[in-house]
């Protein structure tokens, strides 16, 4: 084999492994079948996780880590007392020294209020680290997923972000709270009570750590199969939460078309799946209880076998055999307790890789690293050799190495020239593009290839918070939280006055209905903005970009959802909000372009029409055709 050939393949082995590495990267494990590799990473990164989370606060478990060894040396101590007593202590006493017995006694009491005292303690101290620790991760995965970009949201469902933030992170708490402290204790109490059994009996001691061979062996083959098991319940669970976000969020088209019967089938078939999955773990749990216990009582009865014999012959004192047996009871059960922090751990463990797969991804638009400053921008915009598309899976481009396919191009290369203060009207059929035109505008998804550019800066050199508050988008349908009228339209600007508040009512329109309503601004618009019409969301929705006065404006569609009089009045706030600011604005309805100073036809993501509304009417074009059809649908 030449020289070169070895080399090729050392070079590409890493290679190799570094894309293994990378294909677990994120949420792209969650529905994948896990290899070695990846099971390694996962670990790594659930390790990596929770050190992270727990370091703020190490000075709390180091006390809570000293808390526990302390309880395990009392603990372990009893028998201790309990051997002497029975070999030396009442020896003494029937020659009437009753010192030695009386520190015996006293001795082993202090053993159990140190025990009672430091588990007092520990569980004070464990459960404010606990609650620490679960408090930090979910401030931090909530923020995280806020960060994450549009592109992120619309292919993971907000049911399994909700399982991530309430199941999964409750998982842990049982970890937390007492199962690392049962572990730890187990651990110290199995190597403690190994040294002392080495200490009392050297052979009766080779009889159980022989024992502890298959011991080690049934422990190591649980665990894969346990993780792997517990993995299957996370992801079931976030299927069966998934089911019923969506259920309760569409319930008004649930109720219509009448599909609770089918909803129901539905989420039977997932909780089914989640009851199988969680049924085997438990069962795994089950075998592996019952196998350390068979091993357990195995070995106990043959050191009790052997120890009597050993008695018998005069070798070994009564007060050691009964220390011995007490001590395996402490040594065996601890490794009961192993088995169920076992279970809690691979429960935990799997919550773990997925919590940590959120956190593991980045925005797909994310922030410059050397930001380029932009106060209140004028609004022209720029787009330069622009094209967009997405991969297999929805996946935006521009996060892929490899080049797309020509019929995955939703926007093919084009530019566009947009003069501040020029209202621009997006006219086409459904799939043309427009929508995808205002994800870019509002730098939603990055292009594929060219510039987005305001006042001559690329949008990728902006600050998030310069782009926010310079490009506004107002979509179909407008989203209000629950809360007052006020804190909604307070939205475009958080530390606005109750006056400015009022006014930009006042400018759109709004300001007498809600005056009307009984608090007023303070008149709570239930869940979703359930107790305004369409209309006056979208009057809320208008006054809100009146107070955050951006320079750019995109409506995505704004008024196709609204019947004629609350069109009308949306039209009449909309010339307000658009005064002397640059706007896209997307619309099905024709009567939408009559305040546009400039009119864009798209047709499979080209631009096949250019010009003012008249001179297109005037022509022989598509949008002639379309607003001719449009005038006669008035009849």
């Amino acid at each position: 084999m030449s020289t070169e050939t070895v080399e090729t393949k050392a070079v590409a082995t890493p290679e190799k492994s570094r894309d293994e590495v990378a294909d677990w990267r994120g949420i792209a494990s969650e529905d994948k079948e896990v290899t070695a590799t990846g099971n390694l990473v996962l670990a790594e990164r659930s390790r990596r996780l929770l050190l992270e989370l727990i370091r703020p606060y190490r000075g709390r478990a180091i006390l809570a880590l000293v808390l526990i060894v302390v309880d395990n040396a009392a603990k372990v101590a009893g028998p201790l007392f309990i051997a002497y007593g029975l070999d030396t202590a009442i020896a003494q006493s029937r020659r009437d020294n009753w010192t030695p017995l009386a520190w015996t006694v006293a001795g082993y009491l202090g053993t159990v209020l140190l025990s009672m005292a430091t588990t007092y303690v520990f569980l004070r101290v464990s459960g404010k680290l606990s609650q620490s620790v679960l408090f930090d991760l979910r401030v931090r995965a909530f923020a995280h997923t806020q960060r994450l970009s549009v592109a992120f949201h619309e292919k993971y469902t907000s049911g399994k972000v909700v399982s991530r933030l309430t199941g999964d992170i409750e998982t842990l708490q049982e970890l937390l709270e007492s199962a690392l402290n049962q572990a730890i204790g187990a651990i110290l109490s199995v190597v403690t009570i190994a040294v002392i059994l080495v200490y009392l009996d050297l052979t009766l001691a080779s009889i159980v750590l022989v024992g502890f061979i298959p011991l080690v062996l049934v422990t190591r083959w649980a665990q894969r199969r346990q993780r792997a098991g517990y993995r299957k319940t996370r992801g079931a669970i976030a299927k069966v939460v998934v089911q019923f976000v969506e259920s309760m969020g569409g319930m008004r088209a649930v109720q219509a078309f009448r599909r609770e019967q089918r909803n129901e089938s539905v989420l039977a078939i997932e909780d089914a799946a989640y009851r199988k999955a969680t049924i085997t773990a438990i069962r795994g749990v089950g075998d592996y209880v019952g196998l350390t216990r068979l091993l357990g009582n195995l070995t106990t009865v043959i050191i009790i076998v052997v120890g009597s014999w050993m008695v018998i012959e005069g070798n070994l004192a009564v007060g050691v055999l009964a220390a011995y047996l007490l001590y395996l009871t402490e040594f065996y059960g601890p490794l009961d307790e192993l088995a169920q922090v076992f279970n809690a751990y691979q429960s935990a463990a799997a919550a773990l890789e997925k919590i940590s797969g959120v956190l593991e991804e980045e925005p797909s638009v994310p922030e410059p690293t050397t930001p380029v400053p932009l106060g209140k921008a004028s609004g022209a915009v720029r787009m330069e050799r622009v094209w967009f598309g997405y991969a297999a899976g929805s996946t935006p481009v521009e996060q892929l190495d490899a080049p797309v396919e020509p019929s995955k191009v939703v926007l093919p290369e084009f530019g566009l020239e947009i003069p501040a203060g020029q209202v621009i009207a997006l006219v086409g059929a459904t799939g043309a593009g427009k929508s995808t035109l205002a994800k870019l505008l509002t730098r939603f998804y990055d292009p594929s290839g060219g510039t987005i550019a305001l006042d001559g800066v690329d949008l990728r050199d902006l600050t998030d918070a310069d782009l926010r508050r310079n490009v506004v988008m107002v979509t179909q349908e407008a989203y209000l939280f629950s809360g007052s009228v006020a804190d909604n339209i307070r939205l475009g600007r958080p530390e606005a006055t109750d006056a400015q508040v009022h006014a930009a009512a006042r400018a759109v329109g709004l300001y007498d209905f809600v005056a009307a309503l009984p608090q007023g601004f303070d008149t709570d618009v239930k869940k979703r903005g359930g107790r305004l019409s369409a209309g006056q969301r979208q009057l809320v929705a208008f006054a809100r970009v009146f107070l955050a006065d951006p320079a750019v404006i995109v409506l995505d569609e704004a008024t196709s959802s609204l019947d004629i009089p609350s069109e009308r009045l949306v039209q009449r706030a909309l010339e307000t909000v658009l005064h002397g600011r640059t706007a896209v604005i997307i619309a099905h309805r024709l009567s939408t372009v009559a305040i546009a100073d400039r009119v864009l036809v798209l047709e499979h993501g080209r631009i096949v029409e250019d010009g003012a509304p008249a001179d297109l009417i005037a022509g022989s074009g598509r949008f002639a055709g379309l607003h001719a059809a449009w005038r006669e649908s008035l009849v």
